[in-house]
């Protein structure tokens, strides 16, 4: 079966939705001089975010991204499918 790809309108609705979704977390991210953007959604329907601050090299920011960002946005906009980041620490999914 062929999966239909998103229209522009579709990925700009997604983009917002999970913008929206991650203003949730900035502030608890901010405590510590972080903050995090969405850069792209993918034809997967993966976020794509990239860390910003002291997020970026926080040893921390794998958990906060699987506990923190990948919970409240698949919560929220249960069109994800997954989140990967663009810079910082990375999630491991083979234990997931």
């Amino acid at each position: 079966m062929e999966k239909k790809l998103m229209s522009v309108e579709e990925k700009k609705e997604l983009l917002l939705k999970v913008d929206r979704a991650l203003e949730d977390l900035r502030p608890h991210l901010a405590v510590d001089g972080g903050d995090i953007e969405v850069v792209d959604i993918t034809e997967e329907r993966v976020a794509m975010i990239k860390w910003l601050g002291n997020c970026e090299a926080c040893s921390m920011s794998a958990m906060t991204l699987r506990a923190g960002v990948e919970e409240t946005l698949r919560a929220k906009v249960p069109e994800i499918t997954g989140v990967s980041p663009v810079n910082g620490a990375q999630i491991d999914n083979s234990e997931a």
